[in-house]
């Protein structure tokens, strides 16, 4: 009799024991992790080509973000739909229903989904992550519409021949609950293309050349002007790196020959020289 009062108590203890188990494996199951993104997302969210988006890290299906995220590209204060290489500009990205609690990621892709150029955040309002490509990202400090009703950051342009580059945003309009559901994630695409030679200059292409004169160590660019103008010239390693800027003075009317004497430090390779003669832009490869 006691053996079968003992098989019944241990049967007892270990459905008790059992019973337990599944009370904290199914605890753990349904507890949800606060999300930590709140500085921003680690790389690889913005729904491009082979990657995940926010929906990763938060519940919700992604929505089409082409009214919502409102990106711009300027060069100085002018907005451009277009880019000349190696050029610096300013990227502005909102979004149009400005939530209280929001975020973004964003990246900038070649045709052959590569990374086109080089981002560089700006303190307190975007962070860059990333290796071989790169993501701009809100921080702690820009999450809010008080206090970034837009983020900003600088892109330099890749070189010549990079052709299309398209811009993948993905936003967060999150509600603020502190959990990773009730958001609205907006996924969208733009695509700016290269400045073609052929929009470069009123002239034809072959009143303009540049190229590097080894013997002096110096720039020399040759060009017909139809006005007077402030020139000045910048040159890129092949990363979109600014390795040198000058400014070249006044051109004249008619046949113009300038010449710049280069840094000593910039090593021998291949560079991107990009001219500016007023409005108008030119852009050359060179050996150094």
């Amino acid at each position: 009799m006691k053996k079968v009062i003992l098989s019944i108590g241990s049967c007892a203890f270990l459905t008790l024991i059992v019973s337990l188990q599944h009370v904290k494996m199914g605890s753990i199951s349904s507890y949800h992790f606060q999300p930590q993104n709140g500085g921003g997302a680690v790389a690889g969210r913005t729904g491009a080509p082979g990657e995940q988006n926010c929906t990763a890290c938060h519940a919700g299906t992604a929505q089409n973000g082409a009214n919502e995220n409102v990106l711009t590209l300027l060069n100085g204060s002018n907005p451009v739909t277009q880019y000349s290489p190696g050029q610096q500009y300013t990227v502005t990205l909102a979004m149009s229903s400005n939530p209280t609690k929001k975020g973004f990621q964003s990246t900038a892709l070649t045709a052959s989904n590569t990374m086109a150029g080089t981002f560089t955040g700006q303190a307190g309002n975007t962070s860059i992550n990333g290796t071989t490509k790169k993501y701009a990202n809100h921080t702690s400090a820009s999450n809010t519409s008080s206090s970034a009703p837009v983020w900003s950051w600088t892109w330099t342009a890749p070189a010549a021949g990079s052709g299309d580059v398209t811009f993948y945003v993905a936003t967060n309009k999150a509600n603020n609950n502190g959990n990773d559901n009730g958001d609205v994630i907006y996924l969208s695409q733009h695509v700016f293309s290269e400045v073609s030679s052929a929009g470069l200059n009123d002239n034809d292409n072959g009143n303009f050349d540049l190229y590097f004169d080894s013997k002096s160590n110096t720039l020399v660019t040759t060009f017909n002007s139809l006005a007077v103008n402030a020139a000045s010239i910048k040159i890129y390693d092949l990363t979109g790196k600014e390795v040198f800027f000058s400014k070249l003075g006044m051109s004249d009317v008619g046949s113009n020959k300038l010449s710049v004497e280069l840094d000593k430090n910039i090593g021998e390779g291949i560079y991107i020289a990009t001219m500016q003669i007023g409005s108008k832009v030119y852009s050359k490869k060179i050996r150094i």
